[in-house]
């Protein structure tokens, strides 16, 4: 689940979250961390949820990741993976993207420029290299090469995390020990 559709679908729909976020989303800034852990933790008490869910965009904060681990309950992470792009084709790829929306006939998404980008690695850098470390240090984070094809990075990271399953499964406890 993209945190980023959540909150795109809440902003179109111009409900009470929408337009509380739509501003600071525009700007390219974070959103607090109280709203992305309502929002997440919201969407993790959907039923769809209780075999297993991919995160996209969430958490970004250390903050985050505890209220995420709240918003678990009984359930635990099994990986954290992280995609290594350099910046250069980050902004290669949102004037690509922006691009393919003109061509398309719709509107570019607002944070798509180049400005933007800016504000939001230097959140990065702030805030999430920070938790980076953090899910590095509990053995959870992959790092996989986000300048691959989709292709490559699809098949690598369902790779790690087919390694991350087994080896939580197996440091599970069977019944009777």
């Amino acid at each position: 689940m993209s945190t980023g559709d959540i909150l795109r679908f809440e902003v179109k729909a111009a409900t009470e979250l929408g337009r509380q976020v739509e501003s600071k989303m525009s700007a390219g800034e974070l959103i607090d961390d109280d709203i992305m852990s309502s929002v997440v933790a919201n969407r993790l008490a959907q039923p769809d949820t209780m075999n297993g869910f991919i995160l996209d965009g969430y958490p970004r904060t250390i903050r985050q990741a505890i209220a995420l681990e709240e918003a678990l309950r009984s359930q635990s992470l099994t990986a954290v993976v992280e995609l290594m792009v350099d910046e250069e084709e980050l902004f290669a790829r949102i004037e690509a993207r922006a691009k393919e929306a003109g061509t398309a006939g719709e509107d570019a998404r607002a944070d798509d420029t180049s400005a933007i980008l800016r504000k939001r690695l230097v959140a990065f850098g702030r805030e999430t290299r920070a938790l980076s470390a953090f899910y590095e240090s509990c053995g959870l984070l992959i790092k996989v090469d986000g300048q691959a094809s989709a292709e490559e990075i699809a098949a690598t990271i369902a790779d790690h995390l087919v390694e991350a399953l087994v080896r939580q499964r197996s440091a599970m406890p069977r019944k009777g020990e």
